[in-house]
Parts: structure tokens; C-alpha cells; sequence
């Protein structure tokens, strides 16, 4: 793309009304020729500074030598000759009350490797992609396709033997082997924009539109996503428009004033996260976001966003004691909810396909209704499924038939949003200990406590995601400074879990009756609810479209049962196409004596199976 050495009042006013929602295109810093001069344009939002200047490795980093210019609009610009690709350089910002700070650039392309915080000039020659495929076919996807996430962070991941990080090359060959056998459809991947501290696992971000320098250039981050894409994956990455964090060099006080975030620290700052809220009344600020957003879709290619803390962005009183009501006086920020169907009506009518998905924790309705009258975003996260799920695996089987709701509840509002079932980084970390670990119980019966918990994930309707290491059992906590330890999937316990996860994801897109159905009522349908006294829970996934059906039969306490009779909705043989307890996954390998369904009416049905249940373990039946 040919760029302009200079700036008009065209350019500008499209960026102060908020109509050009890729400011990044025209700020920022641009290798162009100026008088057939080459050198590098830049340009950077900062109406309330008293004097900016450009500071880098092409000007000794002498505030005195670039001192750019304002435009009446709020911007401020330079052309520097022999500025040049792979240059570090920052903005020295000086504010009314004459503070000067460095900062980095807001839309900047690339950064130096923390704790450094300056930004690099990035014109690289045009990347080759080879996924035109891959992005076409995307489109035409719809709610029926299968979606199994794997939830990758990719700093712990996998490290190299001396324990530093992979380069993104590395990385991308290594995940699309295990991606590909494991049968996951997605990786999503944790914090990949530029943040300065490794804690944050990418959550305080100061690099909106650079992928970080920790695992490569923004070539190697290209080039990892379009080989995922060639190997049949897509790719998600988590994003983070919600708050931002008060380092100096990054967006807090930019030009000396409240500029990115509210002014009114009642609005504008989170106590919890020590983060700064984002003003979504102004023009530039939303573009500057709706931008981001486009960045990592349109020039990486990324398949979708998952959306960070959209709660917190939804409602003022968020996590506060003090808060500024909106001027209905009511507790939903209006401002942020425009923005999100904004947001969201951009990406999708800009590339049809990208998926938007919300991490939201509370009821708020229409989160994935169509805009205007929902916020238009594809899936959200089912938060309560996961809440009420873990809590009744945590507990003593002894007391689950007191909280035997727990297991069915998810089905009175299932339909009412399109949910993705997602067990995520935050449910093993900050002494909740990992999945397997939560599980009552010796180690056997916590394996198949976790085996039986990741089959109903898998069986219940709604998209998957598990964050790595659980796939294998992970018996510690995650750290996000620490690889994983993929030496224990040489012992059948681990790799017995691994096993299962792996044909999990090949059973669940190999029948739709899995999938098909996860966001119609006709795409469950319980045949016993009721059974609190045995924890026994029975139920059937159909293909509202077709006529294929599968039969889950979960029994959830340490106590085996021979011969339980349940119904079924026809007589005739049944196969099993998955058991928990088998012995390649580290079971007992119990055994079916008998999978004939005989007529006669049980529960409702008009005939019923008999089955052996081992302890703790979920069968999948089909019939022949």
C-alpha cells in the first residue's frame, strides 16, 4: 500500500470524527520518501501536550532535533529523512505542566523485548500468505460446525532445554503436530499483544497492535498463524479493551491529561487490577480499539477475538464501592455497550466468518443477539455452566445428591445465548489448584472424576475449550513461568487423560448429533433428570436437522452399579463409542454383558437398556 509523505485535514478530521476506524494506517510511524528523501512519517494523537518530538536511534534520542508539529485537530506530526526500518524510537511528550515523559508509541507495529518499552519502525517486504483457502472457507461457517478450543499461553507452553521462550516458527510447528493429533479444531492464544510484565500473562497490554517481542518479529507471528491455518486450524486470540495498565511509557496520562482512559477516577480506574478504564465517549479512543481489533484480523489473519472482562466494561459499578451512574441513572455504561456493537458490526460486516466471542460472567441479556438489540457478539462464555459444574464435581460424592441441580440447570437457559463451555486459565491458578486436583478422592478416582467431568463437557451442548495441561491431567497448578511438564504423559495415568481428550474431539466432530444441535432445544433431550439418590444423569445430543442421536449415561459417584436400568427412546442393539473407564484410558475397563433394548415402559420411554456403571465414568452409546 503507497503511503502519503504528508498529512491533509482530510486525514486528520477522519480521525477526530471516529469514521476512519484504522488510525494505525495514518499514525503511527510509516516509511515513505518525502522529495524522493526516504525517511519515516510520524504522527501521533496528543491535544492536550504542550510540544511533542519524535526521540530514536536516528537522532541520538535528542528531544531537540524532531520536534513535530500540531495540527488544530489534536494530532501532531514529522517527517524524519534516514529514519528507517528496525529503528527504535519513542514520543517525548511534554504536558502543560511541563512533565516530560517518553512514551511508546499507541499504535505501534512492534517493541523491544521487556522490560525496554521502545517501539521499532516495522516495513518489512510484503509476507507471502498461503491461507486464501483457509480464510474463504471460514465464511460460510455457521453455529452447527464443531469448535474445540485449546487454550494455549504460549510463554509456558513449551520452552526451549535452556528454559528461554520459542521463537514463533518453533512454536507454530510444534502446536499444529499436537493441535492436529490431539483433533482440536482452534488454539486460542493468551495475551500475545505487547505487555511489559511477564505476571500479567498479556492482560495489561501497552502494545495494542504489536504481537509480542518475546517469541519473535512480527513476521514469525505471521508466519505461525498462517502455517496453523494450512494444517486446518484456526486461531483465536484473547484481546483486552477493557482497562489498561498505569505504566508510564504506555497509554496512562499520555499527553499529560486523562486522554485514553475517563478523568473521573469513579469511572476510569479498576482498584482490583490497579488498571485504567478506557473512555468509550470519544471518537478517537473507540477507533483506536475498533483498529486493534481489525490489526490482528486483517493483517495477521486471526480467526477471531476473544473478548477479556466485557462485564466490567458492561456495568459502572463493576467491582466498586464508589461509582458515577449513567444519565438514566442506572448502572450499565452505555458508552462501552455502543462501543461493543460498534465493535462487533465492523468485524462482521468487514470480514464475514471472524468470530467475536465474550468473556461475560453475568445475565446480561442479548450479549449474542444481532445488533442493535444485542450486543452482537457470535459465542459467550457459558460462566455459570462452569461454576455450577465444578461445584458439584468438587464436592464429596456422598453430598452431590444434594446439589443434583447443579448438573441440570445449564439446560433452562441454554438456548438463550450461544454459549462456548469454556474450563480456561483462570479455573487452575491462584491456589484453585488444576482439574484433576479438584477431584475427590485417591488419585484413581480423581483421574476418573476428571475423565467423567472432561466427557460431559464434551457431551453437553455448546462449543469446547480447555486450557492446556488439563488435556494430560496436570496435577500442579499452572505457572505461567514455568513449561509444562510433558514428561508425565509417559505414564498411562497422563496419557490415559490425553487418550480420552483426543477422541473426545474426533468423536465429537465426526458426529453431529454433537454439534449440530448445541445452541436448539431440540438438541438435548434429558431421559432422567431426576436420579439424585445415585447421581446417575441420562440424556440424548440429536441433530435437529437429521435423524442421528447419541445416548450419554453419566454415574457420578465411587460406586459401581450392575444392570442399571434406564430408558431409551427405541428398542435394538447399542454400541458404545466412548467409556470413560477403559483400560487406554486408564480404567478398570469395565464390561457390558448385554446392549440389547427391550420394549417396555421405563421412565417415559418405550424401552429400556441395562447397563454395568463403573464408578465415576460416563458412557456414550449409539445404536446399530
Amino acid at each position: 500500500m503507497s503511503l502519503p509523505s504528508e498529512l491533509s485535514y482530510l486525514d486528520f478530521w477522519s480521525l477526530a470524527s471516529g469514521e476512519n476506524v484504522r488510525p494505525d494506517r495514518l499514525l503511527g510511524a510509516h516509511v515513505v520518501e518525502q522529495g524522493g528523501v526516504p525517511g519515516t512519517r510520524f504522527a501521533v494523537w496528543a491535544p492536550n501536550a504542550r510540544m511533542v518530538s519524535v526521540i530514536g536511534d536516528f537522532n541520538g534520542w535528542n528531544p531537540f532535533e524532531h520536534g513535530m508539529h500540531r495540527h488544530e485537530l489534536g494530532f501532531w506530526h514529522v517527517f524524519v529523512p534516514g529514519a528507517a526500518h528496525g529503528q527504535q524510537y519513542k514520543f517525548a511528550v511534554t504536558s502543560h505542566a511541563g512533565h516530560t515523559v517518553h512514551k511508546s508509541d499507541p499504535v505501534g507495529k512492534f517493541m523491544e523485548l521487556r522490560p525496554n518499552t521502545a517501539s521499532v519502525i516495522w516495513a518489512p517486504e510484503a509476507f507471502a500468505w498461503s491461507d486464501d483457502a483457509w480464510l474463504s472457507a471460514r465464511q460460510g461457517a455457521g453455529y452447527d460446525r464443531p469448535i474445540s478450543v485449546y487454550e494455549v499461553h504460549l510463554a509456558s507452553w513449551s520452552r526451549r532445554e535452556d528454559g528461554w521462550y520459542l521463537n514463533y516458527r518453533e512454536i507454530a510447528t510444534r502446536l499444529a503436530d499436537y493441535v492436529c493429533e490431539m483433533g482440536f479444531t482452534h488454539v486460542e492464544l493468551m495475551g500475545v499483544s505487547e505487555h511489559p510484565f511477564d505476571g500479567s500473562w498479556g492482560y495489561q497490554v501497552t502494545g495494542y497492535y504489536a504481537p509480542t517481542s518475546r517469541h519473535g518479529t512480527p513476521d514469525d507471528f505471521k508466519w505461525m498463524i498462517n502455517h496453523l491455518h494450512e494444517r486446518g486450524i484456526g486461531v483465536y486470540v484473547d484481546w483486552v479493551p477493557g482497562h489498561f495498565p498505569t505504566d508510564e511509557s504506555g497509554l496512562a496520562l499520555w499527553d499529560g491529561s486523562a486522554l485514553y482512559e475517563y478523568a473521573d477516577p469513579r469511572r476510569g480506574f479498576h482498584p482490583d487490577w490497579n488498571t485504567y478504564v478506557f473512555d468509550y465517549g470519544r471518537n478517537e479512543v473507540v477507533t483506536f480499539l475498533i483498529g486493534s481489533a481489525l490489526n490482528w484480523i486483517e493483517d495477521y489473519h486471526i480467526d477471531g477475538l476473544r473478548v477479556d472482562a466485557v462485564a466490567s466494561m458492561i456495568y459502572l459499578d463493576f467491582s466498586r464501592t464508589e461509582w458515577l451512574p449513567n444519565i438514566y441513572g442506572g448502572r450499565e455504561n452505555l458508552e462501552a455497550i455502543a462501543f461493543m456493537k460498534r465493535l462487533n458490526d465492523t468485524v462482521h460486516s468487514l470480514h464475514p466468518g471472524a468470530v467475536m466471542i465474550a468473556e461475560e460472567s453475568t445475565a446480561f441479556p442479548g450479549v449474542t443477539s444481532p445488533t442493535p438489540q444485542g450486543l452482537g457478539f457470535d459465542y459467550k462464555w457459558a460462566m455459570g455452566w462452569m461454576n455450577d459444574t465444578l461445584a458439584y464435581f468438587e464436592k464429596n460424592p456422598l453430598y452431590r445428591r444434594y446439589d443434583h441441580g447443579k448438573m441440570t440447570f445449564f439446560n433452562v437457559y441454554r438456548t438463550t445465548e450461544h454459549f462456548m463451555l469454556a474450563i480456561s486459565h483462570d479455573e487452575v491458578v491462584h491456589l484453585k489448584k488444576s482439574m484433576v486436583s479438584k477431584m475427590p478422592g485417591d488419585w484413581y478416582q480423581q483421574r476418573a472424576g476428571l475423565r467423567a467431568f472432561l466427557a460431559l463437557q464434551w457431551a453437553t451442548p455448546g462449543k469446547k475449550l480447555l486450557f492446556q495441561g488439563q488435556e494430560f491431567a496436570q496435577s500442579t497448578e499452572w505457572e505461567y513461568n514455568v513449561g509444562l511438564p510433558w514428561y508425565v504423559t509417559e505414564h498411562i495415568e497422563h496419557r490415559g487423560v490425553q487418550v480420552l481428550v483426543r477422541d473426545l474431539n474426533r468423536l465429537y466432530c465426526a458426529q453431529r448429533a454433537l454439534h449440530a444441535g448445541d445452541h436448539h432445544e431440540a438438541g438435548q433431550e434429558w431421559l432422567s433428570a431426576n436420579d439424585a439418590e445415585a447421581s446417575v444423569f441420562t440424556f440424548l445430543r440429536r441433530d435437529p436437522q437429521g435423524s442421528d442421536w447419541l445416548l450419554v449415561v453419566a454415574s457420578l459417584t465411587p460406586v459401581y452399579r450392575e444392570g442399571y436400568m434406564i430408558g431409551v427412546p427405541e428398542s435394538g442393539r447399542y454400541r458404545v463409542v466412548l467409556d470413560t473407564d477403559a483400560a487406554e484410558y486408564g480404567g478398570f475397563g469395565t464390561r457390558q454383558t448385554d446392549l440389547e433394548a427391550r420394549e417396555g415402559q421405563w421412565h417415559g420411554q418405550p424401552a429400556h437398556l441395562r447397563l454395568n456403571l463403573a464408578p465415576n465414568s460416563v458412557l456414550w452409546l449409539v445404536k446399530e
